[in-house]
């Protein structure tokens, strides 16, 4: 029997602070990332907000709607392979970069 919250829309909300310095490799990856999500089952909707934030530094949101938590379990265990079979380590890409990440799944209450 399936748990009745996985078939509820989950929201995958990720901010970032990104330096100026780091935005053109930034969106570069991002763009790439939300391409192969945008192409996964169960994606609904797939946004990406920009603004000019404290200091010079750009804030970036994403947020992503998924169709139910085992589209976003799918979709993380494909990216996840597709990181590996790349090398990309985005952890390290992002501390590189000097870049802060809040990231967190969120559901209607």
């Amino acid at each position: 029997m399936s748990n009745p919250t996985s078939a509820a829309p989950v929201f995958r909300l990720d901010h970032f602070a990104v330096p100026a310095a780091a935005m053109p490799a930034f969106v570069e990856r991002l763009r790439y990332t939300q391409q192969a999500l945008d192409g996964m089952p169960g994606c609904k909707q797939n946004l990406v907000l920009t603004r000019i934030g404290v200091g010079g530094e750009y804030d970036i949101a994403t947020l992503v709607e998924w169709e139910s938590a085992d589209a976003v379990a799918t979709a993380k265990a494909a990216m996840q392979q597709r990181y590996a079979e790349e090398g990309f380590d985005p952890a390290a890409f992002m501390r590189g970069l000097g870049i802060r990440a809040d990231m967190a799944s969120y559901m209607h209450a």
